[in-house]
C-alpha cells in the first residue's frame, strides 16, 4: 500500500486503498496457487512473502520515488533472496530451496513486493551464473560470487552495444591478450541494467571484430582503470539504474578470464535459458500483480450504485486476463519442474539434445510471457480507471515495465527467430529419421 507522501496525492479513499495491501495482494496469490503448488514450494513461497511484509512495515516502505531501491539489496541478500537458481555449495551458503521453481516463487514475492526491485534482482543474477559456472575454485572468483549472492553489491551483464542491439554475436568491443594472459578491452557497451550500481560485472569481447568465433568471457571489477560508466534514462523504470559503459585499455588480469578467446559465444549462449526463463518469470509474476490490484478494486469500487466486477464488460474481461495467467503459471511450474528433475539426473549437465529443446522452450515462453504481461498489465490498469494510473499504488510500475519485456533478454523478433529455427531443425531431424 502507498500512503501519501510529499511526492503523492492521494486519489484512492481510505478503504480502497488499505485494501490493496501487500499482504491482501499475496493473499490473492495464494488463493491462486495453494492447490497448484506442493506443500514445500507453498511453505517455500510465504516465507518469502513473510520477509517481505516485514520488510516493508519495518522500514516504513512506501514503493515512492524518494526511495533507493539498491539500499534493500544487502539485506535481501543476507536472506537468501538474491537467488535461488543453485545451491551455491562452492561458496558455503547450501540453499535448501533451490533450482527454477525455487526461484520462480521467490521472483513472484519480490515482484508483488516491488517489480522494479524484482527486475534489479534479475540483472545481478545473470552476473552470478556465469561466475558460478566457470569459477574454477579460484579464489578471487569465489569472493566476487559470494560478493553478489548475498547483496553485498548489484552485478551487470554486458552485451549489448550501441551498434550492434539484439545481434550479440558480430560484437565491436575488443580483447586482445598480453604475454602474462591478461587482456585488454576496448569498446562501448549499452543498456546494462545495474552498471551504475555494481562492483561486478560480466562482460563478453572478440579478438577480431564481428568474428563470434574469436568471443571471450570476462569478470571486471568496475573500480578498475578504464571502466567509464554513466546512466542511461529510462523513463518507464526511473528507479533503475541502466549503464552505458565505456572500456578505454582496461586490463583484465588473467584470473578474471572466466572463458578464453574462443569459448566467449558457447558461454554467453549457455546463460540465455535462465536468463530468459527468468524474464518469463518476472513477466508471469507482473501479470499477477496487476491482476491482484483490479481484482481487490473492482470488488470494492462501486459505480452505477454496484461494484463494477458485476458490469460484464468489468467481470468477464477480468476472468479472461486471470484465466490466462493461471494457464501459462502451470505451463511455467511444469517446465521449470522437469528442468530441476533433469538437471539432477544428469548431474547439472544437460545433454545437448534436450539443452537445445530447453532453448527453445525459454524463448517460447520469454515471448508468451511479454506479450501476456504487456495484455494484462494494460488491461487492469484501464480496469482501475484513474487510480490505475495514479502513483497511489504500483499499478503504473506494472504498467510501465510490462512494456520492457518484449526487449530485453533479445527482442520478441529474435525469439520468434530462434523458434523458426528450432522448427527447421526439428524438420531436419525428421527427415535423418525417415532416411
Amino acid at each position: 500500500m502507498r500512503k501519501p507522501s510529499k511526492f503523492r496525492v492521494q486519489a484512492i479513499n481510505d478503504e480502497i486503498l488499505a485494501k490493496l495491501s501487500l499482504k491482501n495482494r499475496y493473499n490473492f496469490i495464494n488463493s491462486n496457487l495453494m492447490s497448484i503448488l506442493t506443500q514445500e514450494e507453498f511453505n517455500f513461497l510465504k516465507k518469502v512473502q513473510k520477509f517481505c511484509l516485514k520488510f516493508e512495515k519495518d522500514n516504513k516502505i512506501t514503493h515512492g520515488p524518494e526511495e533507493d531501491i539498491y539500499d534493500w539489496i544487502p539485506i535481501f541478500g543476507a536472506e537468501g533472496y538474491i537467488t535461488r537458481q543453485h545451491a551455491f555449495e562452492c561458496i558455503d551458503l547450501n540453499y535448501e530451496e533451490y533450482g527454477f521453481t525455487a526461484d520462480f516463487l521467490r521472483i513472484l514475492a519480490l515482484d508483488i513486493f516491488d517489480p522494479q526491485f524484482a527486475m534489479s534482482g534479475g540483472a545481478t543474477v545473470i552476473c552470478i551464473n556465469p561466475i558460478y559456472e566457470h569459477h574454477e575454485n579460484m579464489p578471487i572468483r569465489l569472493d566476487a560470487l559470494k560478493q553478489l549472492v548475498t547483496g553485498k553489491t548489484p552485478g551487470c551483464l554486458l552485451i549489448t552495444e550501441p551498434e550492434r542491439g539484439s545481434d550479440a554475436v558480430h560484437m565491436l568491443t575488443t580483447c586482445e591478450e598480453q604475454d602474462d594472459g591478461s587482456f585488454i578491452l576496448n569498446g562501448e557497451k549499452i543498456y546494462n541494467t545495474n552498471a551504475p550500481k555494481a562492483k561486478w560485472a560480466v562482460a563478453y569481447a572478440t579478438a577480431e571484430k564481428n568474428n563470434g568465433n574469436t568471443m571471450a568471457q570476462f569478470l571486471i571489477n568496475t573500480e578498475w582503470d578504464g571502466w567509464h560508466c554513466e546512466r542511461v534514462g529510462i523513463p518507464w523504470v526511473p528507479k533503475l539504474y541502466l549503464g552505458k559503459e565505456h572500456l578505454e585499455n582496461l586490463r583484465v588480469p588473467k584470473e578474471y578470464v572466466l572463458g578464453g578467446v574462443g569459448k566467449g559465444r558457447e558461454y554467453l549462449f549457455e546463460g540465455l535459458v535462465p536468463e530468459r526463463v527468468a524474464i518469463a518469470m518476472r513477466g508471469i509474476s507482473e501479470c499477477w500483480g496487476a491482476l491482484s490490484h483490479a481484482f481487490i478494486y473492482s470488488n470494492l469500487r462501486k459505480q452505477f450504485d454496484q461494484e463494477i466486477l458485476k458490469f460484464q464488460g468489468v467481470g468477464f474481461l477480468l476472468t479472461d486476463l486471470w484465466a490466462k495467467t493461471t494457464n501459462l503459471t502451470l505451463a511455467m511450474l511444469k517446465y521449470c519442474e522437469v528442468y530441476d528433475e533433469k538437471m539432477k539426473k544428469y548431474g547439472g549437465e544437460l545433454p545437448q539434445t534436450i539443452s537445445q529443446s530447453m532453448v527453445a522452450n525459454a524463448s517460447q515462453f520469454k515471448y508468451q510471457a511479454a506479450l501476456l504481461s504487456k495484455k494484462v498489465c494494460y488491461e487492469c490498469a484501464n480496469l482501475m480507471g484513474g487510480a490505475g494510473l495514479c502513483d497511489n499504488t504500483l499499478m503504473h510500475d506494472y504498467l510501465n515495465i510490462s512494456r520492457i519485456q518484449e526487449i530485453i533478454g533479445g527482442s520478441r523478433q529474435i525469439q520468434q527467430y530462434i523458434m523458426s529455427i528450432n522448427l527447421r531443425r526439428m524438420f531436419r531431424s525428421l527427415e535423418t529419421f525417415e532416411s
